[in-house]
């Protein structure tokens, strides 16, 4: 079973670690501008870096769920590139994000369009299993006959 995973749970860590580099340049941000917790406003420069860690930790838990699904029913490999090119654009998304606010959109559009690929071959996949294991129908051996 585990070598059927390894390569989710590869991507997933990397992603935890990104959403902690995240988490810590908040904090450094709060220290170079002076801005304790509760508050989250102060200068721009700030509120860009808190916008873009809020923004990609809301993203998080669905990329996670995404990632699995689509490597459980469609491919792990595919899934964990998929996976790998989310994590560089949420990279540079925040990046971006952290020198100006116009400078996070193309990385962010790339971001969601890899969030829709995850989305689409998780569905595939998923229709996939239930179609050849409940209706005995199996596309993939009909598409190559």
């Amino acid at each position: 079973m585990l070598d059927q995973i390894h390569w989710l749970a590869a991507v997933t860590v990397l992603g935890v670690l990104e959403q902690a580099y995240f988490f810590l340049q908040v904090i450094y941000a709060r220290r170079s501008f002076g801005i304790s917790p509760p508050k989250i406003s102060g200068p721009p420069e700030f509120e860009r870096i808190f916008r873009a860690q809020v923004n990609s930790s809301e993203y998080f838990p669905i990329f996670l769920a995404l990632l699995w699904q689509a490597g459980l029913f469609f491919h792990q490999g595919a899934a964990a590139a998929l996976g790998l090119l989310y994590l560089y654009g949420r990279y540079c998304y925040f990046m971006g994000y952290k020198t100006t606010s116009s400078e996070r959109l193309a990385p962010m559009y790339f971001s969601a369009g890899v969030l829709w690929i995850l989305l689409a071959v998780s569905a595939l996949g998923i229709l996939h299993f239930f179609l050849s294991h409940y209706v005995g129908l199996n596309v993939l051996q009909r598409l190559t006959a």
